[in-house]
């Protein structure tokens, strides 16, 4: 027979993990924060006093390509951990319990390491898709829109995301931790690991368009990025976030029409 601790014990047990876990996100948000605010100053600085707005290159080397997926990698490390905190906190709590229980657990560690590898999958993608944009001139060198009709595109596509099935069944998933442990719980670091993979998947999934309107303004202005993780964020934990998912579609596809109007008048 299992004897459970004290409930003051266990409180104090939780207190002290969630300490933990929030300041070692915390840690890992600062980390790839100040990475990305670094390349973002030295593209600056690289092409200061050079005019290279609307310099294409056609070709990547292998260093090149490296060095742009590190910079997706950490960029999404640095706008995805603080919408997946909650997540955690819930997770460390559920796994805490089993473990009190002398039931089965997990390691919250390997639950966020599985999440993170789902975003760095979707890094890969991100960054094919800038070399064919940069390959096909609808991205300069700086990595901002040649033109006002590509961009136009995606943030009318993106209105329309907001309201697709896809979306809405993602983000529920992503906004119920409860009901996402009770049907994919497994033990084990093994388990916290696909958990994590799993739950970074159903994220992809809901923001990867979101994603995408970082190429609208420029993938590496950092207003637009910081902006874009906020609304990830709130859109995950606010009450009502379906209905915030759905307020910014309506302004994605306001923008979206004026871009493409825009872009149309002046052809």
């Amino acid at each position: 027979m299992c004897l459970m601790p004290p409930v003051g014990t266990v409180e104090r047990i939780v207190s002290r993990d969630r300490v933990i876990i929030l300041a070692g996100m915390a840690a890992i948000t600062a980390l790839s924060w100040a990475y990305t605010v670094r390349e973002a100053w030295a593209m600056d600085q690289m092409h200061a006093g050079m005019d290279m707005t609307g310099v294409l290159m056609q070709s990547w080397t292998a260093n090149d390509a490296l060095v742009m997926f590190l910079m997706w990698a950490v960029m999404m490390i640095a706008m995805m951990t603080p919408s997946v905190a909650p997540m955690v906190l819930v997770f460390a709590l559920h796994s805490r319990k089993r473990k009190a229980e002398a039931r089965p657990y997990a390691s919250s560690g390997a639950f966020l390491s599985g999440y993170l590898i789902a975003w760095t999958l979707f890094s890969a993608v991100a960054t094919a898709a800038q070399w064919l944009l940069q390959k096909y001139a609808l991205v300069d060198m700086m990595m901002e829109p040649t033109g006002k009709l590509f961009p136009g595109l995606v943030l009318f596509a993106a209105g329309f995301f907001q309201f697709s099935p896809l979306k809405h069944a993602c983000l529920r998933h992503c906004r119920g931790p409860l009901h996402f442990f009770g049907e994919h719980w497994r033990p084990g670091t093994k388990g916290a690991l696909q958990m994590g993979l799993h739950h970074g998947l159903y994220c992809t999934g809901c923001c990867w368009f979101l994603m995408a309107l970082l190429f609208v303004a420029g993938v590496m202005n950092l207003l637009w990025v910081a902006l874009i993780a906020l609304f990830v964020l709130v859109e995950k934990v606010a009450p009502r976030g379906e209905w915030i998912a759905r307020i910014a579609g309506v302004l994605f596809l306001g923008g979206g029409a004026w871009m493409l109007y825009s872009a149309f008048q002046a052809a």
